[in-house]
């Protein structure tokens, strides 16, 4: 789907997000919003700014983590426990409409900052808080990281190949998830605000959302009773819905119905397959999974994964290869959709980031986005801006 050159810059226009979330969860959060358009400005910690300037890789000094996730924000450093710098935060949430923070349940409190406060002094004021296990229950006070996460919540109990150990996800999946539940209540708190005029506090638990996207094999347990396992690429209810080998690699292939099934039978040249009363319904090829399996994959050992790519999408059989990330930015789909965009950095030059998932007729899809900023680069413009006086410096 094409934008139109000309569009609106993003349907948050206008929206200011203070920003004082760290590392991954948060940030993710309110990196979406500024995708979305909202003006997001970052503060900081000063002298060593968000953990996360710490991560490598480092190209020539600069945080490749840090600049991943931060990119369309503004950088101010302020110490929140130092009453000039509140006196500044304070003045720039009477311009906010979102305030995000990440801190352990009660930081915010002891800062003087709670919810109560701010709704009180600011009425028009969202607030998000990310945590690990939101700010009721018995593990409030804990810590959460992604990795604690995908333990507790179950998530890497099964992730990885039957009968071994635990595995992690290959992404942080309980930030980005968590980040991006944050993104979608802030959204849907700015549209309850703007139909009745009332905020709200939203409280984001990352074992909360954990949960929620293991949503399949928790209701499969609360129905059945049955305790989801390691099946490394297979699907529990489906089948063929798993990867292949092929002759030099690998190859996924969905067959999400009986008529799919169907329809790769007779692609491989196999139509007595689906004749099979062992395979002829879903439920009977889970049942006998390991003969089905083995009956494919002999086939698809006698081609190279190109072949049967190609072979596949002749016959209108969903499959893929499985690609390197290197591999997938390849894809022309890429540049069709201009998931690969430019930022100028200012040692760098010229680095690329991926896009935006967002492609609304109505709103731009720049291919160029703002560079994640340097530790309190923009102190002197937002204050300006704000009218906001620094009296450490006057």
């Amino acid at each position: 789907m094409q934008t139109q050159p000309d569009a609106k810059p993003g349907p948050l226009n206008g929206i200011t997000v203070i920003d004082l979330t760290r590392v991954l969860a948060g940030p993710y959060c309110t990196m979406v919003m500024g995708e979305l358009g909202a003006r997001v400005i970052k503060i900081e910690e000063p002298g060593k700014g968000d953990d996360s300037r710490a991560y490598g890789p480092f190209i020539q000094g600069r945080p490749c983590y840090f600049g991943s996730v931060n990119r369309n924000k503004e950088s101010i450093a302020l110490d929140l426990k130092d009453p000039h710098d509140r006196a500044i935060f304070e003045q720039l949430l009477e311009h906010a409409d979102v305030v995000a923070e990440n801190f352990r349940a009660g930081v915010m409190d002891k800062l003087g900052y709670s919810w109560e406060t701010l709704h009180q002094r600011f009425p028009k004021l969202i607030y998000v808080a990310v945590s690990g296990y939101g700010h009721t229950g018995p593990s409030a006070d804990q810590p959460g990281y992604d990795m604690v996460m995908q333990g507790v919540s179950g998530m890497m109990s099964i992730t990885g190949e039957p009968g071994g150990g635990p595995c992690r996800v290959g992404i942080s999946i309980a930030d980005a998830g968590t980040g991006l539940f944050a993104a979608i209540a802030v959204n849907a708190a700015l549209l309850h605000r703007e139909r009745t005029g009332e905020t709200t506090k939203i409280d984001m638990a990352m074992f909360d959302c954990m949960l929620m996207l293991l949503e399949t094999p928790i209701t499969r347990y609360l129905m059945t009773g049955e305790i989801a396992q390691r099946m490394g690429s297979l699907h529990p209810a489906i089948m063929p819905f798993e990867a292949f080998a092929t002759a030099d690699g690998f190859i996924t292939v969905a067959c999400g119905n009986d008529k799919t099934f169907r329809v790769l039978c007779d692609a491989l040249g196999r139509p007595e397959l689906a004749l099979d009363p062992m395979f002829a319904t879903n439920s009977d090829r889970v049942a006998n999974r390991s003969l089905l399996h083995n009956a494919i994959e002999a086939h698809l050992l006698r081609e190279p994964t190109s072949h049967w790519c190609a072979h596949f999408e002749r016959h209108g059989v969903p499959a893929a290869p499985i690609n390197t990330i290197e591999q997938a930015l390849q894809h022309p789909q890429v540049a069709a959709r201009n998931m690969l965009v430019e930022a100028q950095d200012p040692v760098l030059g010229a680095v690329r980031l991926v896009g935006s998932p967002f492609k609304m007729s109505a709103f731009a899809d720049p291919t160029q986005r703002r560079v994640a900023p340097d530790l309190d680069q923009d102190r002197a413009a937002v204050l300006r801006e704000f009218a906001i006086r620094d009296t450490r410096i006057s």
